[in-house]
């Protein structure tokens, strides 16, 4: 299993959320956050805004579903055909198990379940 963090502009977020769903992965957290990429922020004359605002979606999915989901994101939170500086960028971590916590079960990377136990 693999986490997808997507840092997205937030006048496309309803439109990646929309795309992960129709694509099948409905499981989507989704936090506002705030900070610059290489951009380095927006100099509007004598100001410079360093805490740009975004949002971030984090879904987990099967690795083999990875490539699959990262082009979803993508073609739904990239601005025009060819996209644009500031778009967002998406991050790629390693997850080895899952526990949902009110059945009790846990997950493995292998897709093994096992109840645990209280």
């Amino acid at each position: 299993m693999i986490m997808i963090r997507s840092i997205v502009r937030p006048e496309k977020v309803d439109n990646v959320l929309a795309a992960l769903m129709e694509a099948g992965f409905p499981g989507v957290t989704k936090m506002s956050v705030v900070g610059r990429g290489k951009q380095r922020g927006i100099k509007i004359g004598e100001i410079t805004y360093d805490e740009i605002p975004k949002e971030m979606l984090l879904t987990v999915v099967r690795d083999s579903d990875k490539d699959f989901a990262v082009r979803t994101i993508v073609k739904a939170a990239r601005t025009g055909d060819k996209g644009a500086f500031g778009d967002g960028r998406i991050f790629i971590i390693p997850v080895i198990e899952t526990y949902t916590i009110s059945s009790g079960i846990k997950e493995t990377e292998d897709g093994a379940t096992e109840e645990v136990q209280i």
